[in-house]
């Protein structure tokens, strides 16, 4: 469940440092504070998503909205996470494109599209495929993301003096603040997608302790990446997958190790994306959700083309405004639920 939890975050704008960069280390010193507050929302949020989802038995995100937000504002919600879901399996594919052009010289197109067909496959094999593609690649994936960050700030001296950190105030938000609280509600669409769907298949304890450590181990890995982001800011702001730059003073092993690293991440959220569209609309499973997931999938391929950071940097924001329903009802919820048991 950690490692679901975290596989669901961690994509190409993740994994590339794309994010951290917008979000996060355009803020300099102001930023790490940033990432801080993130980490304790993304393992807080983590803990209640699994609880509530746990105790109603849920099977998809549909009947876990209106305990969160309401019966009248859940139909928006729900509508919202329909359209950010294909939005969000999108920037993986044009992400997985990016990497193969930069890192590879190989053309877009192609990038795009062997993630199509990857994550086609994994959706073909149901839920279970889903699981098991998460349980391996996500342990390695976050462990080699941190080991390149810190073995990159060795190897250019140790971490900078605090007067040294960058940071143009030119990211995604207009406060540092702000854009902590805007990367957690954007992120924590598609895990409330993807976890709900788990109520009648995960215990209530291993389900809430997952919950709990993935968003810690999420967010840990997050504060690396700012470290060794604000160490080479600027020159991080020229990539479109700024952890590429991090990496190529290691030598071309660690800078090719981490291009496939990144592209694993890109896959799991990818079909993170997909199954929670798919498990929404067909939520029984079997064939009709394949159809779903595929049909999603075909779709969103031509979308691919668009240039990657773009997108971040436009939809992910959005995303994120509209994500602020859910993290808002993940922590009043609580409050309700109290105030109904003293009534």
């Amino acid at each position: 469940m950690s490692a679901l939890y975290a596989g669901t975050v961690i994509g190409a704008g993740f994994a590339s440092g794309q994010e951290i960069l917008q979000f996060f280390i355009v803020y300099g010193e102001q930023g790490l504070w940033g990432v801080v507050i993130a980490t304790m929302l993304f393992a807080l949020l983590g803990f209640l998503l699994m609880s509530f989802t746990t105790a109603l038995g849920c099977s998809s995100y549909a009947e876990l909205l209106p305990l969160l937000t309401g019966r009248k504002l859940a139909r928006l919600v729900d509508w919202l996470n329909l359209a950010m879901l294909p939005g969000g399996l999108t920037v993986m594919l044009a992400g997985s494109g990016a990497l193969f052009n930069e890192q590879f010289g190989l053309p877009t197109e192609l990038g795009a599209l062997l993630a199509a067909v990857i994550t086609a496959l994994v959706i073909l094999g149901g839920l279970e495929g889903v699981l098991l593609a998460n349980m391996v690649l996500v342990p390695v994936k976050v462990c080699i993301i941190a080991l390149v960050c810190l073995l990159a700030v060795i190897h250019n001296g140790g971490w900078p003096a605090p007067g040294d950190l960058g940071g143009t105030m030119s990211g995604s938000a207009r406060h540092w603040l702000w854009s902590s609280i805007l990367y957690v509600s954007y992120n924590m669409v598609v895990p409330v997608a993807v976890m709900s769907s788990l109520g009648r298949s995960v215990d209530q304890k291993p389900g809430i302790l997952g919950g709990l450590t993935g968003g810690i181990a999420l967010g840990a890995t997050a504060i690396l990446v700012t470290l060794a982001g604000l160490f080479f800011y600027p020159r991080i702001t020229h990539y479109q997958v700024p952890l590429l730059c991090i990496a190529g003073g290691l030598g071309e092993g660690w800078r090719h190790g981490l291009g496939i690293l990144i592209w694993m991440a890109i896959i799991t959220t990818a079909i993170a994306d997909a199954h929670g569209f798919a498990s929404r609309l067909a939520p029984g499973g079997g064939w009709p959700y394949r159809l779903v997931g595929l049909t999603t999938i075909v779709l969103a391929l031509p979308l691919a083309r668009l240039d990657f950071n773009r997108l971040v940097q436009i939809l992910y924001p959005l995303f994120g405004y509209a994500g602020l329903l859910i993290v808002a009802g993940l922590l009043i919820t609580p409050l309700k639920l109290k105030r109904m048991l003293k009534d």
